[in-house]
């Protein structure tokens, strides 16, 4: 299912797989997404979500397919990609400050061997000052609370001044105040029309604040509307088990994820769990 057409489409990927020391772990995914949109990236784990980022900004070679942003592959400053990693892939002891991470995000544009310039300095204020961090700047970011460094590194990504932002996992390990920030932002971005994909594994948010969902499992099952994403069948699909809406509820059973699809007639008592949708 494709939700916009190639014509329309900001950045495209057609056929694309990638994979880690010869395994896949995406296989063959071909999805537009028109400019300014903003997109849920849903799966369970190890569906390739990190993946297609991370094969999205060149961190991870793509085996086969191509991407393009606005019709031409990716790179360069003119049609900057800013990256926001999972947590725990970052280095929270690395002694380096506040300041000095969302400065990061400008080394794109000074190229080698150059000084941040005044422009550089006052691109740095103005995203610590949106994020809220600004009298954080001399602080290391080891210091600082989950939620404080999430915002530094969005902060950095800003600073890239770019045209589409990657948010891996941004709501996993957050509390509520965090929370609501970054649907704040991701407000805030929309009106800007910076196109965003954040990958999730929170179905309500994604189908409340999103108007696109892509649903992964190593390929993509569906792509479009919420409604139309969020079926029983695919969710069934994706996560490996029974799926449901009942009364408003998501309900998942991900019991016996082997049963699923295997001819078998399967007969037994499940736990299951549920989300609202």
């Amino acid at each position: 299912m494709n939700a916009a057409g190639s014509a329309s489409a900001y950045l495209s990927l057609d056929g694309v797989s990638a994979g880690y020391d010869g395994r896949p772990a995406l296989t063959d995914v071909t999805m537009s997404v028109p400019h300014g949109a903003q997109v849920a990236i849903v799966g369970p784990n190890g569906a390739g979500k990190s993946t297609l980022f991370k094969a999205l900004v060149g961190l991870l070679p793509v085996k086969s397919g191509r991407i393009l942003l606005h019709g031409r592959p990716p790179g360069g400053q003119t049609d900057p990609i800013a990256y926001v990693p999972q947590r725990e892939e970052i280095d929270w002891g690395f002694p380096v400050t506040v300041h000095d991470v969302v400065m990061m995000g400008r080394y794109g544009r000074l190229g080698w061997l150059r000084r941040p310039r005044e422009a550089d300095r006052e691109v740095v204020a103005r995203c610590l000052e949106e994020l809220g961090i600004a009298d954080l700047e001399r602080r290391a970011i080891g210091e600082l609370s989950g939620g404080q460094q999430q915002r530094v590194f969005l902060a950095r990504a800003l600073a890239q001044e770019p045209h589409v932002l990657l948010l891996d996992e941004p709501f996993t390990g957050v509390d509520v105040s965090a929370r609501e920030a970054l649907l704040t932002l991701l407000a805030r971005l929309r009106e800007r029309s910076i196109t965003v994909l954040v990958s999730t594994h929170d179905m309500e948010t994604a189908a409340r604040r999103f108007e696109l969902v892509a649903l992964l499992n190593k390929r993509l099952i569906a792509y479009g509307a919420p409604p139309d994403v969020f079926t029983p069948d695919h969710l069934t699909e994706a996560f490996g088990g029974q799926a449901l809406f009942l009364d408003g509820m998501v309900v998942i059973d991900q019991c016996c994820p082997g049963h699923v699809g295997d001819g078998e007639e399967h007969r037994h008592t499940h736990d299951r769990r549920t989300g609202p949708r």
